[in-house]
């Protein structure tokens, strides 16, 4: 069973999520054959600050 983590900034709505998942769930079972059902996706929202990307804070 295959477990897609995706770290976003939080902030997008539940459409954009929706989407997302949708589109990532028919990806993996495209390119393993394997049933959407077997697909895990999990969206973790993440405040900018803690963010921190060449050694700035993502604000």
């Amino acid at each position: 069973m295959p477990i897609v983590n995706i770290d976003l900034w939080a902030g997008r709505d539940s459409k954009i999520k929706e989407t997302l998942i949708k589109n990532i769930t028919k990806t993996v079972c495209d390119t393993i054959n394997c049933p959407p059902e077997a697909i895990i996706v999990v969206i973790r929202d993440i405040p900018k600050e803690n963010w921190g990307q060449a050694g700035k804070q993502g604000l």
